[in-house]
């Protein structure tokens, strides 16, 4: 594959920041992020040492915390935000009564950093839940990913894969306009990233959901609060009520018989862990008499 850090960006700078600020009205996460949260939460019981400490990452737009914390309740938790605002709202969410001292405490022992003040090398789990697709530079992501991760911690992340909204795809196509959100990358493609940002045995898989609305309007009220579009090819400035009205109207065309519009979300989950760092081709590796002595055959008397 060619080198991530040569591929233009996906996502366009300034349609980020405006979702990332509509997120800090929102009373909640989306309540598509919640669910999958839960369905990535279920996933966590095969992973056989629990952390002592995870990272929760774009904390408030993943809205993940509750579904970790039922699996592992007694791992600390601390959250990185892409945002001065949003890592203020995830603070905010922490604040326990006074009265409340064992909760406060456990607030205390959360913190919330922005994205690039993470300490390096912390937290035995990272959790990213639907933030990978919104990166402006997916490989920058993985990056800090990695330099977050202690050695031997692993990485649970969820993004959207190529066939989220293939039905509303169709239609702009139909229509003759550019694709209505940023390029989704096949979960192959990302195993093959994340080797490439030094992680180890990744473990990809994917499934589709389907949701279904009961007017254009609904529809594209939901899509607006998942962060709209935000794709780099998007045409700037503000459409016109007229293209709006033929938006509207070729959604209402795509209705089933239960006069319900649905759209796929392929959702990709993916699993990896921070191996340790191998030395550089060269370089002298040291080996203990202990380590050398384990590995001699053992004599019989």
């Amino acid at each position: 594959m060619p080198d991530p850090s040569a591929l233009p960006p996906l996502t366009d700078a300034l349609a980020l920041a405006r979702a990332l600020g509509r997120l800090v009205r929102a009373e909640t996460a989306p309540w598509l992020h919640q669910e999958v949260a839960r369905r990535m939460a279920e996933r966590l019981p095969v992973i056989k040492q629990a952390p002592e400490r995870w990272l929760d990452w774009w904390g408030f737009t993943g809205g993940g915390a509750a579904a970790v914390q039922a699996v592992w309740p007694q791992a600390r938790r601390s959250v990185a935000e892409p945002t001065a605002a949003l890592a203020e709202r995830s603070r905010q969410a922490l604040h326990a009564p006074w009265w409340a001292w064992g909760a406060r405490r456990q607030a205390a022992a959360q913190p919330v950093w922005l994205t690039g003040d993470v300490p390096p090398a912390q937290a035995q789990m990272l959790w990213a839940n639907l933030v990978l697709h919104a990166a402006a530079d997916p490989a920058a992501m993985l990056a800090a990913w990695h330099r977050a991760l202690a050695v031997d911690g692993f990485v649970m992340f969820s993004t959207f894969g190529p066939d989220t909204l293939r039905e509303l795809r169709a239609v702009y196509s139909a229509a003759g306009w550019p694709a209505p959100h940023p390029p989704y990358t096949d979960m192959h493609d990302l195993g093959d990233l994340m080797v490439h940002g030094g992680f180890a045995d990744p473990v990809m898989d994917q499934e589709i959901i389907r949701l279904t609305w009961s007017s254009p309007e609904a529809l594209l009220a939901e899509l607006r609060t998942l962060g709209g579009h935000l794709g780099a090819a998007r045409t700037p400035g503000l459409r016109t009520p007229r293209w709006r009205a033929r938006l509207l109207a070729a959604l209402a065309e795509r209705a089933g018989a239960d006069g319900r519009i649905g759209m796929s979300f392929e959702l990709v989950y993916g699993h990896a862990y921070k191996a340790p760092p191998r030395p550089a081709r060269g370089e002298p590796v040291t080996v203990s008499l202990e380590a050398l002595r384990a590995t001699l055959p053992k004599h019989r008397p």
